[in-house]
């Protein structure tokens, strides 16, 4: 009796059970060229791929609800890249592509402010020197009521800074709130490059430098660079690297800063299972001054390549507590249609070709900090040790 209710509905299927056979076939076909060039059959692994083609082809035809092909090809993708079991190889679909991209570019369309929630409304934590935000005179403590005609209150963070972003030369208005005064802003986007290097000569130390990386973009190298000729400018004897906290970022750019501190050897060995095994290694002009790092337990991934380059080269003294531990490192693939595939690739090992992965850098010195505590024995324990080393 449901056959014959369904007659409708099975010619349909079985239209479609043929056009998905003949996938299935192309499928098949395909899957037995990749094989053929992987070293594998597809006769010795058939089971499995035929489970993917049976699955694909009753969801397309059994499925209560119609489901777009591109929809399952990208599942399978994930499924595939999940499977691999290793938190670090993700599948990025376009938006999380882009987001990526820019991270480590450093830089995106936007207006140039740091946001928070305070009191269910997004509050402005620090706008950027030289940004739209800045020269609109948009203020820190600013509440932020709208982003053009979209209402702020209980907006998560992610959400306004989507909406903050866009093309270059595009406009948004935010609407802000000072005072009890509403007032609108109309910001042109521009170029948004965010600072990832902080530096400052420490007050009431003799010629103490202190420098904060907030993590690793493709312009790190070079601010790192800028912030230590300003430095030395002003009589820097004496320097503090702050990494706690760092998740790390590009490879390449800390490189470049541990070759600003390193004499010569290795800076970090990039262990691949296919292809050739690269060694990077220090050139010879560096400058050469007593240098502490703060690491901590969020210390991880480039920021560990540059601890590890230092703490083996002993060209500094490594404070705080145990690094994170990510010694992999990961190449961003392109695909198609704006997606992307980051994936595990190589590990990298230290100078003395230490693997750090899952085990951390322990410090020269370990320095406990609670995460709220009000002082910073940490950074105190660092002002002492470069006091002693430069009046040696």
């Amino acid at each position: 009796m449901c056959n014959e209710k369904e007659w409708a509905g099975v010619i349909v299927r079985r239209n479609s059970w043929a056009f998905w056979g003949r996938m299935a076939v192309v499928l098949v076909s395909v899957l037995f060229v990749v094989g053929l060039l992987l070293g594998v059959t597809v006769a010795g692994n058939y089971k499995g791929l035929g489970n993917l083609v049976k699955v694909v082809t009753l969801v397309k035809s059994q499925y209560l609800f119609e489901t777009a092909p591109e929809k399952l090809v990208e599942g399978a993708i994930k499924g595939a890249v999940e499977s691999l079991d290793d938190p670090y190889s993700v599948y990025l679909d376009k938006k999380t592509y882009s987001s990526l991209q820019e991270q480590i570019r450093g830089s995106f369309g936007g207006i140039g402010v740091l946001v928070g929630v305070k009191d269910h409304y997004l509050t402005v934590v620090k706008p950027f020197a030289n940004t739209p935000a800045a020269d609109a005179g948009i203020k820190e403590g600013d509440v932020i009521i709208a982003i053009g005609d979209q209402k702020t209150k209980d907006m998560d963070t992610d959400t306004a800074v989507n909406l903050m972003r866009g093309p270059v030369g595009s406009t948004v208005t935010l609407t802000i709130s000072r005072e009890g005064v509403e007032k609108p802003f109309p910001l042109v986007r521009k170029e948004i490059s965010v600072p990832t290097v902080e530096g400052e000569m420490l007050p009431n130390e003799n010629n103490i430098g202190y420098i904060i990386i907030s993590q690793f973009t493709e312009n790190t190298g070079n601010e790192l660079v800028k912030a230590l000729e300003e430095l030395r400018q002003e009589g820097l004897e004496g320097l503090i690297l702050d990494l706690r906290d760092n998740p790390g970022g590009e490879l390449n750019s800390a490189i470049m800063i541990a070759d600003q501190f390193l004499n010569k050897g290795p800076i970090v060995h990039i262990d691949y299972r296919i292809g050739r095994d690269q060694t990077f290694y220090a050139e010879p002009d560096y400058l050469h001054l007593p240098l502490v790092l703060l690491v901590n337990k969020g210390s991880a991934s480039a920021a560990e390549i540059l601890a590890g380059a230092v703490k083996d080269a002993k060209v500094g003294t490594l404070v705080g507590t145990r690094t994170f531990g990510k010694g992999v490192v990961q190449t961003v693939f392109p695909l198609d249609n704006g997606a992307g595939l980051k994936l595990t690739t190589a590990r990298y090992l230290t100078p003395n070709k230490n693997d750090i992965h899952k085990k951390g850098i322990t410090p020269d010195i370990v320095v406990e900090q609670a995460p709220d505590a009000k002082e910073d024995p940490q950074l105190d324990k660092a002002i002492a040790l470069i006091r002693e080393k430069i009046h040696k």
